[in-house]
């Protein structure tokens, strides 16, 4: 069978939207299994590969982990380099007035300012109250809320109260945005799965229809933000948003993406756990503020909403929904599509847990879910075979991008991680007689760089959080401070075992079910 899920959410075939372009023979499509066991393949193979060479190559295997290793030191560099320059970045658009920008730069071709209008999409599943009041604070005090940000609480139907809820929050906001809606997504729909994109595609068409159809918005003249629910905005963000989508002439083909800060309840999570939210929003802005590195959208972001008409909505049955939606834009527009940052970070809430031991259990749950995005690796070479005619350098580095982190954080960490410590349980003799040799140092210098530059981004996200609503202890100062030692060991429990554990339920064909973490 070609490359689509139970839901055709490969083709869009439920919605009637999908279409493939082809120049001669229609090319034989890979099965979705096929597809679907190389990042697991590949990590259980390089798995037994790293367990035999340990035993019959020590020196070999060590080698292995030191390139790797050595690798990985070359990507922290230009990271913390990226993150230096994307700090620097972030200053310089904060002292931007933007209508005075969009008055500098306007041209015949840009749109005006003031026809200018946002959706804001807010998918929730048994949110509690305070969190949602929280975000439309912060949501309310955007410049020009009243009259340019329409706010679309997308409700699940399978929630108990979800529509009492949703209707007590329009009661309550709606005179503080130009319109307050609210969706109520129906549950066992055709092809659906209980999950976050299905919710939002739904609230989107919804929206189309009363935005334009009822209240007669022109579509062109509208941008989509889809936003999760503890998101909290830079209060410029909108407004830069507004002012870059008028003057861009290729406002159509574009995603904008603001840099995520996991600091929304950064002084009321474990302090154990805070070095590996550290460690994410660095490579977030890295990935934004590099000129080196292809970007993806993450957690929040906006596009035009005739961009969202044109190819058919998100996917309903699609986890990892925000690379899935670029991939699927970028092969439907023929690579007519791009990412374009917003340098104006906003605050997201890490997950949480009465205790350490939970905490490591929601991020445990939470990369699990993350890690299902391994699906795409497959999902964009099926793309790529169906779809000739585009570039092949541009969908080769689409699928790079999308490989590498899924492929590193799960082949990669075990050829590193077990290829450095299996010889030493297999041959400590060899170990200690080539200590010096140049795999071991290889091995070791890669490490420290890596370490130093783990320090960095923990030093420089201590500088930017927001105050500390009470005075450090010595206490907590000692707990935190023990994080930089644990890293690996939390690396090992958060990040690789969920990734490894995803990756291989993918291969094996167990699905994953759709779980909104705790959050505090």
């Amino acid at each position: 069978m070609p490359y689509q899920s139970v839901g055709n959410r490969r083709n869009s075939v439920q919605f009637g939207v999908g279409r493939s372009v082809w120049i001669g023979t229609r090319p034989a499509g890979v099965p979705e299994r096929v597809l679907d066991t190389i990042p697991g393949g590949l990590a259980w193979l390089a798995l037994v590969v790293v367990i035999i060479g340990a035993y019959v190559a020590p020196l070999a295997a060590v080698l292995g982990a030191g390139l790797l290793a050595f690798y990985s030191a070359v990507r922290f560099t230009f990271a913390g380099a990226a993150n230096l320059l994307g700090l620097r970045k972030i200053k310089q658009w904060e002292a931007i007035n933007w209508p005075e920008e969009y008055a500098r730069r306007a041209t015949d071709d840009s749109l005006p300012l003031e026809a200018v209008h946002h959706v804001v999409i807010i998918p929730n599943y048994r949110e509690d109250a305070e969190t949602l009041r929280r975000t439309l604070d912060h949501l309310a005090l955007q410049r020009d809320a009243a009259t340019s940000i329409n706010i679309v609480l997308a409700m699940e139907v399978g929630e108990e109260g979800a529509l009492h809820k949703g209707e007590a929050m329009r009661a309550e906001y709606a005179d503080r945005f130009e319109h307050f809606l609210v969706a109520t997504h129906p549950k066992g729909l055709h092809g659906e799965m209980q999950c976050k994109s299905a919710n939002q595609a739904w609230a989107a068409r919804w929206a189309r229809r009363v935005m334009v159809d009822e209240l007669g918005y022109n579509i062109d003249h509208l941008v989509i933000t889809t936003m999760d629910s503890d998101t909290l905005w830079h209060p410029n963000y909108f407004e830069a948003l507004r002012a870059l989508f008028a003057l861009d002439p290729r406002r159509y083909a574009t995603f904008w993406q603001a840099p995520i800060r996991y600091h929304g309840n950064v002084w009321t999570i474990n302090p154990l756990m805070r070095i590996l939210h550290a460690y994410s929003s660095a490579w977030e802005l890295a990935y934004l503020a590099a000129p080196w590195w292809q970007a993806l959208p993450m957690s929040s972001y906006s596009m035009s909403l005739r961009l969202l008409d044109s190819i058919g909505y998100w996917d309903a049955d699609v986890i990892a929904d925000e690379w899935h939606m670029y991939i699927k834009s970028y092969f439907q527009r023929d690579g007519d599509i791009r990412l374009q940052p917003i340098l104006l970070p906003f605050y997201a809430s890490a997950t949480t847990g009465d205790t350490l031991l939970q905490a490591i259990k929601e991020r445990y749950l939470q990369t699990l879910r993350h890690a299902w995005g391994a699906k795409e690796i497959g999902y964009t070479i099926s793309q790529m075979a169906e779809n000739p005619h585009i570039s092949f350098l541009g969908g080769f580095n689409l699928l790079f991008r999308v490989a590498h982190d899924n492929l590193l954080a799960g082949f990669g960490w075990i050829v590193m991680m077990f290829g450095a410590q299996f010889p030493m349980i297999f041959h400590p003799e060899v170990v200690r007689a080539n200590l010096l040799s140049a795999p071991f140092l290889l091995l070791q210098i890669s490490a420290t760089i890596v370490s130093i530059l783990t320090i960095v981004f923990w030093v420089l996200d201590l500088r930017i959080r927001p105050p500390r609503p009470a005075p450090w202890t010595w206490g907590e100062r000692l707990y935190e401070l023990a994080s930089l030692p644990l890293l690996a060991v939390m690396t090992l429990f958060c990040v690789a075992m969920p990734v490894l554990h995803s990756q291989t339920r993918l291969m094996l064909g167990i699905p994953l079910q759709f779980r909104v973490a705790a959050k505090r």
